[in-house]
């Protein structure tokens, strides 16, 4: 029997909604939101503020030998952390994932396979970024929308097809290089004595280095001697009515150096 005629035609209206209301939103984003400098897309490196916040995170890629150690110790400074993960390691260490989730911090996208973005297909970006957040939303229920590209590689595809999914893409300003294996001192010089930290630094470690977690403790307690003040990057960053200078760093578009963002992470619910 061969279907009714119209229908082909009716099925095309829900199409036709959904790019309308994408259309409507893309053209609204692009009003109150810019990525690109100079004809380039960029992530966010550091934010723009006159409070004395930073922000610390933790790729996880690899093992997870130190990450009990290192919830310890985030949780006896009463720093909230932001934790990077690959599809592979939540696969592999599911009760982690929920253990950082269950204690406040921050759940970020580090892609599926950790493999370099910039040599993928616009459908291969958005399927490593897609495929981590459907495994950590059925875990612990949080829909990510933090990524960090693997090994910071990043071009203007990478950049937009993390947008088109709802991802905010996040670099650092601040480089620990725990990776090193230089030791604890090494990572405690390497973030203090950085020329670039200032009020709304990213920092940037991994949870499965060899020294990061014997660092962590005195690092966290000279930053605050410092004067910082450690926020999640959900804290941080600005969601909205933004543009990033040649830096990368997100400045508010009033013009305002007052970080006025508050968090609705208190339970890592968005």
């Amino acid at each position: 029997m061969n279907k009714p005629s119209f229908s082909k035609k009716y099925l095309l209206i829900p199409s036709i909604i959904i790019f309308a209301i994408a259309l409507y939103f893309a053209l609204h984003h692009e009003i109150s939101v810019s990525n690109t400098v100079n004809g380039r897309e960029l992530p966010i490196y550091c934010v723009e503020t006159d409070k004395p916040q930073i922000a610390i995170t933790f790729d996880a890629a690899w093992g997870n030998e130190d990450t009990p150690r290192i919830l310890e110790i985030l949780k006896k400074h009463n720093v909230k952390a932001t934790f990077f993960m690959t599809g592979g390691w939540v696969s592999k260490y599911p009760d982690d994932v929920k253990h950082i989730y269950a204690d406040g911090h921050d759940l970020g996208n580090h892609s599926e396979n950790h493999k370099n973005m910039s040599q993928l297909s616009d459908e291969e970006c958005k399927e490593e970024i897609l495929a981590v957040h459907e495994k950590v939303k059925e875990l612990t229920g949080y829909e990510m929308f933090l990524f960090r590209p693997p090994y910071g590689d990043y071009d203007n595809h990478v950049i937009t097809n993390s947008r088109a999914v709802g991802y905010y893409p996040i670099q650092w300003d601040v480089d620990s290089l725990d990776w090193k294996d230089y030791g604890a001192n090494d990572i405690i010089k390497k973030v203090c004595d950085n020329k670039n930290l200032g009020n709304g630094s990213i920092i940037l470690c991994h949870n499965g280095a060899k020294y990061t977690a014997d660092a962590l403790d005195t690092l966290i307690t000279k930053l605050k001697d410092m004067g910082y003040e450690f926020v999640p990057l959900s804290e941080l960053i600005y969601r909205d009515d933004y543009h990033l200078d040649v830096c990368g760093r997100q400045i508010k578009n009033d013009g305002s150096r007052r970080n006025t963002h508050t968090s609705d992470n208190s339970n890592n619910q968005q």
